[in-house]
């Protein structure tokens, strides 16, 4: 059993130092995504969320989309998107991610969500957020993040 002491300090350590090599997701604790605009049949849907909070590994935030000219088809809720700790640590090092959630309406009736996270600087990026309306309708908003920790 003595004998066994160095080669299990030894994977203790080589374990120890796999950690300290991967990104700390604590400057992913929250996000903040710019508003954004797409265009409909004769007008426009304009989308804006509050700042997106972490719990595990879904993020959540308030959002409120408003549609010109037809305002009485405007809504707000709450958006959750789900993100790996694998995937924060992708983009920690500079990859992109695919990421899926649902906008969950005040009424209760839920929208999917997909889209991408392009990471451009340590703490900015480009998203590509794709939210299904119905079977026929699908709104494609193209917006910026950044982390909300950050001084960029």
């Amino acid at each position: 059993m003595f004998r066994f002491w160095p080669l299990l300090l030894g994977a203790l350590l080589f374990r120890l130092s796999l950690a300290a090599a991967e990104p700390a997701l604590g400057p992913f604790a929250a996000v903040d995504a710019a508003p954004v605009k797409t265009s409909i049949y004769l007008g426009s849907v304009t989308l804006s969320a509050g700042r997106f909070q972490r719990q595990g590994e879904t993020y959540l935030a308030p959002y409120t989309a408003k549609v010109f000219p037809y305002f009485f088809l405007s809504e707000d809720g709450q958006i959750q998107i789900t993100v790996p700790d694998a995937n924060l640590r992708g983009l920690a090092r500079g990859a992109a991610c695919e990421f899926q959630g649902t906008a969950i309406r005040s009424d209760g009736r839920r929208r999917p969500i997909s889209g991408r996270v392009l990471p451009l600087t340590a703490s900015t990026g480009k998203l590509k957020v794709r939210l299904i309306v119905n079977r026929t309708l699908t709104l494609v908003f193209n917006s910026t993040y950044r982390l909300a920790g950050s001084s960029q």
